[in-house]
């Protein structure tokens, strides 16, 4: 029984053997081949009679060519278009019998019909074009159909029009090479000009051929040496981008740069992978010593989210303050005096019912979620990779991950968010000096400046109203491309999605990741930086020993360098238990940072909206961008005196206030026309003399001698 045989395919431009010939396919139809013959024209056969011969074979078979790139085209001067152009309808009616323009059943011309071979049909059209007042030769036209047939209608085109020209022009190869290496010497040095490296390059060409002599064995020649308008422009094509002429830092930046595409890193939850860095803050501030200096910022923030999990300034960063930021990233943002009821997180979009059943903390929380990381990513910065904060690692069983060296683009997400910090929210601060030298004004540290607390109060609750409530261009709906989600929106979406549950950290474990120190608990409290802390529970510890003779006696208390309102003892007599003392003058001035009890009428309040939240920010902002209330007003100041409404916010609002200006208590109502006299503490030494200053005479000499 015969098996079905699938006939073969046959197709113009083959080559079969048949009929004991070797013959080239010119036409296929339904019913008949149409193939070269040697006595004849051409012969035409059937399709059955020529598959079912004996000696039928396809020998040649040609391949089929890649798609030509039209685009070229757009390239090319537009006379050298229309020229393709022209020569294309000709070409096709060479290769296909008709022209382009055909109207649908026409037949070919009798010189281009079936049966002529494209030798014909090139000697044809040879012979038309030159009648017709454009001679050209047979062997053109074949070559231009060659040259159609492999790149499409741009290998119609003029070949001078289409050549690429070098890139750079006629400069020897070696003077190219000798200025790529003079500017990549220059990555890491100061700034220098185009002359120098005109000067290296040749300095680093002499040296080469010298090693390698005038004339080499294969036959190079000394290199020419271009003009010194050419090397100018040389200098500019291997220069840009470089910033090898402009600023440093840039140029290090850019050099730095990955060379391989940046990846992506898939995360699924919050606290899967964060990232720490520092930086410093182009703002001046008032230190707690009245000096007016600039701050380091430090921050850490979620991958998944874009949440700006904590966020704290410090003169220097040290080790311990990454571990007090660690503690700070594991424990609710409570609210605040003067901050809008909007910022409240039982009013935003995350899930604060359910984790409320978690941590009843949050019943008092602000807008910002609580996120343990599993894993962190850092630099090699002292502070990160210091024996304190891999310990405070290790204690919360985070996998600590640093980057390779030089590789800033290895945590690219807290490197921009520290850029976004000063475009967004420093730039609005009084004292703002800008990212470098060019770009500061005169006099910042002679504005109201800010001191470090208030700063820091401001930060905080600008990254509750502001970072966490902005649509983030990481954070795109896959499906949907035009929508972008809010930190607290991804969070909230996450948590849905992968069931993600925020183990905080207790009480106990916030303090005891809080940096230490070993003070005496005297009658009047204990003093840190010149601040006085008490509580009735020291009574015991009063002028006592501790009992720890390797600390001289002195007690282990425990205290937030960015919260200064209260710090934790030791009882090292009893059970080891925390006790709280609070600042002495908590009770006299609105401190922000104070653990206060707020009253929520309900837990069904009404969400934030865009709006109120959008009037928040632009408060916080124009409160920042005033500064802090002066203690002395002067006569302008009077006249636009505030209401006692705006005073009475300022005040909420302000960070704590240093002791030597404190203000002045209010009189007792029984004695209201008796001027108050505060009580001098013991543990202050009392105000020198004040000397006053002569008055101005005009009509003094200012030449005579005393």
């Amino acid at each position: 029984m015969g098996r079905l045989r699938r006939p073969p395919a046959l197709a113009v431009g083959e080559r079969v053997r048949f009929d004991g010939q070797v013959r080239g396919v010119f036409e296929v139809t339904a019913q008949a081949a149409v193939l070269e013959d040697a006595e004849a024209p051409h012969r035409v056969v059937a399709l059955i009679e020529l598959f079912e011969a004996g000696d039928f074979e396809v020998l040649f078979r040609p391949e089929r060519m890649p798609l030509p790139p039209s685009s070229v085209l757009e390239t090319l001067p537009a006379t050298a278009v229309r020229q393709a152009l022209w020569w294309e309808s000709h070409i096709l009616e060479v290769v296909h019998g008709l022209p382009p323009d055909a109207e649908p059943g026409t037949k070919p011309r009798e010189e281009y019909g079936a049966g002529t071979s494209l030798t014909a049909r090139e000697r044809a059209k040879a012979a038309e074009l030159s009648r017709s007042g454009r001679p050209v030769t047979v062997s053109t036209v074949a070559r231009l159909r060659r040259r159609y047939l492999k790149d499409g209608v741009a290998g119609l085109a003029d070949g001078r029009a289409a050549r690429k020209r070098p890139e750079f022009g006629a400069v020897d190869p070696r003077v190219v090479g000798a200025m790529r290496q003079a500017i990549k010497e220059g990555v890491d040095t100061s700034t220098r000009t185009a002359s120098y490296l005109i000067w290296r390059a040749k300095e680093i060409l002499i040296q080469a051929e010298t090693e390698t002599e005038a004339e080499t064995e294969d036959g190079q020649t000394a290199t020419a040496w271009p003009s010194r308008a050419t090397l100018y422009r040389l200098v500019e094509k291997l220069t840009a981008g470089t910033h090898a002429t402009g600023s440093a830092v840039t140029r290090r930046s850019k050099a730095h740069t990955a060379s391989a595409p940046f990846g992506e890193l898939t995360v699924t939850a919050p606290g899967e992978v964060m990232q720490i860095d520092s930086t410093p803050l182009d703002v001046m501030v008032r230190l707690d010593n009245g000096v007016v200096g600039k701050v380091e910022l430090t921050g850490m923030i979620d991958v998944a989210t874009r949440t700006l999990s904590a966020a704290v300034l410090r003169p220097s960063t040290k080790s311990v303050d990454a571990s007090v930021l660690l503690a700070r990233t594991v424990t609710p943002e409570l609210m605040r005096p003067g901050w809008v009821d909007v910022l409240k997180m039982s009013r935003s979009v995350l899930p604060h019912r359910r984790l409320l059943s978690l941590d009843e903390r949050l019943e008092h929380a602000a807008a910002r979620p609580v996120i343990v990381p599993e894993m962190i990513v850092c630099d090699h910065g002292k502070v990160f990779v210091s024996h304190n904060f891999r310990a405070s690692c290790r204690f919360l069983e985070i996998d600590f991950q640093p980057t390779h060296k030089g590789s800033p683009f290895e945590k690219g997400h807290i490197e921009k968010m520290l850029g976004s910090v000063a475009t967004m929210f420093a730039q609005f601060l009084p004292g703002y000096t800008g990212r470098n030298t060019d770009r500061r004004g005169r006099h910042p540290e002679k504005e109201n400046l800010w001191s470090l607390p208030e700063l820091q109060e401001l930060l905080d609750e600008w990254v509750v109203s502001k970072w966490q409530n902005r649509p983030h261009e990481g954070l795109r709906d896959p499906d949907h491309p035009g929508r972008l989600f809010t930190p607290n929106q991804k969070y909230a979406a996450l948590v849905e999605s992968c069931g993600y549950v925020p183990v905080a950290l207790s009480g106990q474990d916030y303090i005891e990741l809080l940096p230490a120190a070993w003070r005496a608990v005297n009658s009047y409290g204990i003093r840190i930086n010149n601040r006085t802390y008490d509580a009735p529970e020291l009574g015991p510890m009063r002028r006592q020993h501790s009992g720890v003779a390797a600390k001289r006696g002195l007690w282990e208390v425990h205290r937030d360098p960015y919260d200064v309102s209260r710090v934790w003892v030791r009882n090292h007599r009893g059970n080891g238990e925390w006790v709280q003392a609070t600042w002495k003058y908590l009770n006299r001035a609105p401190v922000p940072f104070g653990d206060l009890a707020w009253d929520h009428v309900s837990h069904q309040l009404p969400k934030a909206t865009e709006k109120e939240l959008a009037e928040a920010v632009a408060a916080l902002l124009t409160r920042a961008h005033a500064g802090p209330a002066q203690v002395a007003e002067s006569k302008k100041a009077k006249k636009n005196k505030p209401s006692k409404r705006d005073r009475q916010v300022t005040a909420r609002t302000r960070a704590m206030i240093p002791a030597v200006v404190t203000p002045p208590p209010a009189p007792s109502p029984v004695a209201a026309d008796e001027p108050a006299v505060e009580e001098q503490p013991e543990d202050e030494e009392p105000m020198a003399d004040v000397i006053p200053l002569g008055l101005f005479d005009p009509r003094e000499d200012p030449w005579r001698r005393s």
